[in-house]
C-alpha cells in the first residue's frame, strides 16, 4: 500500500520525481485541510527552510518521521516532534565541500572586492577611472565560528592560501593544531576575516553580537554561510554603515528572501541567495539520502542519519 506523506516545504523537481517514482502519495501542506487526509500522513518531507512546529503536529495524528533535505533543521520544533514519538533526520556530510566551497569564495569576494569590480567594468567606469586597490587574502588570519564539518573543510581550503587558523566551538579539539578561543569575541579580536559555521536555532541566535563586530573592527571581515539568524543583523548594517566594519559577505539572512535594503545598498557587502548548497551535485546527493531516511523509516531499517537529538 502506497504510503502518504506531506511536503512542508517546496522539493526541487528530481526530488519529487524520486517520490513519486517509489508511489508515494504527497500532500502538499499549503492545501491539505481534510481531517481524514491529515489522519494518513506518516512523514513529513522539507528543506532545510521547512517550518514544522507543535501546532502543525497535533494535526498530524500518525506521523512519525520528518526527514529534511538539508543541514540545518532549526526550523523543526524537535523537542515538540520527540514529546510525540517522532524522529528527525538530515543530510549532512554531502554538502560540506559545497558549503565550503562557497565560504571560501565569499573570503575572496570580499577581500578582492570581486563583485564591485565586475560591476565597474560593466558599468564602463575602466575608460575613465582606476579600480581601488583590495586587500591581500593569502597569509592572512582566519577566524572560524563552528568546528564542524563544514568548519574543518574551511579551515582546509584556508590552509591551501597559508592563512593563520583560529577557531570557536562549544570546545577545543584535540586533533587540530589551531589556536582556540572560548568566545566569538574573544575570537574575532585576533583575525581578519571571521567565518561563522555553526548550526542554527535558539542557542546560537545573535550569536555574532554587536561585541563581536567591534571586535573584528574596521579591517576586519564577516563571513556567515549558517543561518542569518546567527548574526545581530540591525548591528551588521550599522557597523556596515559607520564602516566600523571593513565588509561582510552574507549567503544568509534574516528574513529570507527578503533581504534589508540597507544592505541590498552597501558598497562594502557581497550577498548571495542563500546557494552554498546548490549545485546540481550536491542538491541531487541530498535527495538520495533524503530518499534513503524514507525508505529505512518504512522498511523499520536504522535510518542513515538522525539529528543528534534523535540519536542514542
Amino acid at each position: 500500500m502506497a504510503q502518504e506523506i506531506m511536503q512542508v516545504s517546496s522539493l526541487p523537481p528530481f526530488m519529487m520525481n524520486a517520490l513519486q517514482q517509489d508511489d508515494y502519495i504527497v500532500h502538499d501542506h499549503t492545501h491539505i485541510n481534510d481531517p481524514g487526509a491529515l489522519s494518513k500522513v506518516t512523514a513529513l518531507v522539507g528543506t532545510g527552510a521547512a517550518k514544522v512546529d507543535k501546532k502543525l503536529l497535533m494535526l498530524l495524528p500518525n506521523v512519525k518521521l520528518i526527514a529534511i533535505c538539508g543541514v540545518g533543521y532549526d526550523g523543526i520544533d524537535v523537542d515538540a516532534a520527540k514529546e510525540r514519538g517522532i524522529v528527525v533526520t538530515h543530510t549532512p556530510g554531502v554538502l560540506t565541500d559545497d558549503v565550503a566551497d562557497l565560504a571560501f569564495g565569499l573570503v575572496l569576494s570580499i577581500g578582492r572586492r570581486i563583485p564591485q569590480a565586475d560591476r565597474f567594468v560593466r558599468n564602463g567606469d575602466w575608460v575613465s577611472d582606476t579600480f581601488p586597490m583590495s586587500h591581500k587574502v593569502s597569509g592572512t588570519r582566519l577566524g572560524i565560528v563552528g568546528m564542524g564539518r563544514i568548519g574543518r573543510a574551511i579551515a582546509k581550503r584556508a590552509a591551501a592560501f597559508d592563512m593563520q587558523i583560529a577557531y570557536t566551538g562549544r570546545e577545543a579539539k584535540a586533533d587540530l593544531p589551531y589556536t582556540f578561543y572560548k568566545t566569538a569575541t574573544a575570537l574575532a579580536a585576533q583575525v581578519d576575516y571571521l567565518v561563522v559555521a555553526v548550526s542554527g536555532g535558539e542557542h546560537t541566535k545573535n550569536l555574532i553580537s554587536a561585541s563581536v563586530l567591534d571586535e573584528l573592527g574596521t579591517k576586519g571581515y564577516l563571513i556567515n554561510v549558517s543561518r542569518g539568524s546567527v548574526v545581530d543583523q540591525p548591528a551588521l548594517v550599522q557597523a556596515l554603515k559607520n564602516k566600523t566594519l571593513a565588509g561582510a559577505a552574507l549567503d544568509v539572512f534574516w528574513d529570507e528572501p527578503v533581504v534589508d535594503p540597507e544592505l541590498r545598498r552597501l558598497p562594502n557587502v557581497v550577498l548571495t541567495p542563500h546557494i552554498a548548497s546548490a549545485t546540481e551535485e550536491t542538491r541531487r546527493a541530498m535527495a538520495a539520502l533524503t530518499m534513503d531516511n524514507l525508505r529505512a523509516f518504512y522498511a523499520k531499517k536504522p535510518l542513515p542519519t538522525l539529528v543528534p537529538e534523535c540519536q542514542g
